[in-house]
């Protein structure tokens, strides 16, 4: 039996925006048994996460990252707060493939601020996504984190060249500090500043409490710089329909770090998922 949309706050408000359409970005082929969609985080873009795109392509699958509101080539708006995201990720389904139903996601994976939209998209419509992957989620931010983002955010548009971006991030793919270039000069400043100001307190525990449907984190290591640790990594692990993996080594750009590892981990989970309803149905 479908279990009904779970009413929380957070659900009921992501109902009442209006929703923009976002631009998708796509790999894979068209007539792909299993869609997935990714979300990126705070000041990136879609092409950004072409290592899970690709990697999940590659198993098969038929992907697309969007452009959330704000970033990228996406509508721009007022409003920017969580739900506002949420609200337009629900708005956003699978292509329509002739002979091919989909109705809901087979899988959506969302980083950062990605993760905490697709948290609370996926509690308000337990049938948008049937597995969400949440890559270090922005779950709740204390004034600390808030404030390390806000200045990370500063000092992207202060200094985005290909030469800074490399010299911060000396690990990652040069095919990923490019993009990061280029989602931060398609990025609305004024969208990045007002995400963090209308999203404070930052806080969509609410949400993450009331998933119904498999969901997988993938946290980055807290030795390194993780958003999702100690007490909030408890609490959300309450709901038992949360499972946990960290990334050692990694920062919060878990798949921009360790790629490899995190695309593994996405894949691997995410076919044990597709088996197990497979299982189900028949």
């Amino acid at each position: 039996m479908t279990e009904p949309a779970v009413d929380t706050a957070s659900s009921l408000a992501a109902r009442t925006i209006t929703p923009v359409e976002l631009p998708r970005h796509r790999w894979g082929r068209h007539d792909a048994p299993a869609r997935a969609l990714v979300v990126h985080g705070l000041g990136s873009n879609g092409p950004s996460t072409w290592r899970i795109c690709a990697a999940l392509a590659d198993r098969g699958w038929l992907v697309e990252a969007v452009d959330l509101r704000g970033h990228g080539v996406a509508p721009r708006a007022l409003d920017y707060r969580v739900e506002a995201y949420a609200a337009d990720l629900l708005a956003t389904r699978p292509t329509p493939v002739p002979g091919v139903g989909h109705a809901a996601w087979d899988l959506v994976v969302g980083h950062s601020l990605g993760g905490a939209a697709t948290a609370v998209a996926a509690a308000a419509d337990p049938r948008w996504a049937a597995a969400v992957v949440l890559l270090d989620p922005a779950i709740a931010l204390d004034d600390h984190d808030a404030e390390i983002i806000r200045a990370s955010q500063e000092a992207a548009f202060a200094d985005n060249t290909i030469a800074s971006v490399r010299a911060k991030n000396p690990e990652w793919h040069p095919l990923d500090v490019e993009i990061k270039v280029q989602a931060v000069s398609e990025a609305s400043r004024w969208a990045i500043e007002q995400t963090s100001e209308q999203n404070h307190p930052w806080d969509v525990r609410p949400a993450a409490a009331a998933l119904r449907n498999p969901t997988f984190v993938i946290a980055s290591d807290p030795e390194v710089y993780s958003l999702f640790r100690g007490a909030l990594a408890a609490e959300v692990l309450a709901n038992r329909q949360v499972s946990l993996t960290i990334v050692q080594g990694a920062g919060h750009n878990v798949h921009r770090d360790r790629p490899a590892e995190t695309t593994k981990a996405i894949g691997d989970w995410a076919e044990l998922q597709l088996e197990q309803r497979s299982r189900r149905e028949t």
